[in-house]
């Protein structure tokens, strides 16, 4: 497979451009629907998740879904009015609401019990955590992105030129826009919220990201060693990614499955962890590829022209 990158790189830069406008305006609507550019989880904003499954469901025998409705009515007698309802396929009930104590908590769980259905105890899942907590949380994840961004800048800066570095930090900031983006969207229309496994998942698409990107960066700075009288740079950048085409191509399919696997089948806990290590492996591709090659070849040409 031979791709001409260079020709079409105004088509990748648009698609990219694209999808990363439409998930900037899914963070600014999320910002004012949850002061968060992302529907922040219980591992951020600090609160009690209650868990709660039909016994029917268990049992195999309902026949109706819960009523969202009738737990909203439940929550606003208990003075919960603002907290975050979820049905997850139908029997299982999800509340995210303040901060509750023990009392409050069999107290609405025996209420939920009386009004809404019988709920087995042996599925009841209760996760707590302090807002303090959740502030470090966050605070402490933002500052492992900005330590990697920097050693990364830092590291090819030295083994290559900072041209590469920059254009490299471009394409991770890529990946992570378009993840980011898309979780926005889901946030907004499917109530998906982020916890500290996806920062986690960031730190790990970056990781891999500038991975892919320094292999291709690697024979573009061999390739200009060598031919660098006889080819142009756009040339010798296209002969490179098709040289480490079928590494990248490779590489990513053999990751992308097992985490498909991890998504389909890993249960509740792992599922959007492993969708956003799908989406930013792929993203990441893509910018490796399209975004950091070709924005490196469009530079040199400039610096050439500059040069007369």
């Amino acid at each position: 497979m031979q791709l001409n990158i260079i020709k079409w790189e105004r088509l990748w830069w648009s698609i990219s451009a694209l999808v990363i406008a439409g998930g900037i305006i899914a963070m600014i609507i999320s910002y004012t629907t949850f002061k968060a550019p992302l529907r922040p989880g219980l591992d951020f904003i600090g609160g009690t998740r209650l868990q709660l499954q039909l016994a029917c469901a268990v049992e195999g025998t309902c026949e109706q879904s819960i009523n969202v409705g009738e737990v909203r009515d439940i929550l606003n007698q208990q003075e919960l009015g603002n907290s975050t309802i979820q049905v997850l396929e139908g029997n299982i009930l999800s509340i995210r609401t303040k901060n509750l104590d023990v009392d409050e908590r069999t107290q609405l769980q025996q209420e939920l019990n009386d009004k809404i259905g019988n709920f087995d105890s042996e599925t009841i899942q209760i996760d707590t955590v302090g807002p303090t907590i959740g502030q470090e949380l966050f605070e402490s994840g933002i500052l492992a992105l900005l330590v990697s961004f920097f050693g990364i800048i830092v590291y090819l800066s030295i083994r290559f030129k900072f041209d590469y570095a920059f254009f490299a930090i471009l394409a991770l900031l890529h990946d992570v826009l378009v993840t980011a983006g898309v979780f926005a969207v889901l946030g907004l229309v499917a109530g998906v919220e982020v916890d500290s496994l996806f920062l986690v998942a960031l730190l790990t698409i970056i990781g891999f990201s500038v991975n892919d990107t320094v292999v291709i960066y690697d024979r573009i700075r061999e390739n200009t060693d060598r031919y660098s009288e006889e080819l142009s740079i756009n040339e010798i950048v296209e002969n490179s990614v098709n040289q480490t085409l079928g590494r990248s191509i490779n590489t990513t399919l053999t990751t992308l499955l097992p985490l498909v696997a991890i998504f389909l089948f890993g249960g509740e806990t792992l599922k959007f962890f492993a969708l956003a290590l799908i989406l930013g492996f792929i993203a990441g591709s893509y910018s490796s590829i399209f975004i950091a090659s070709t924005s490196l070849a469009w530079w040199r040409n400039r610096q050439t022209l500059a040069k007369g």
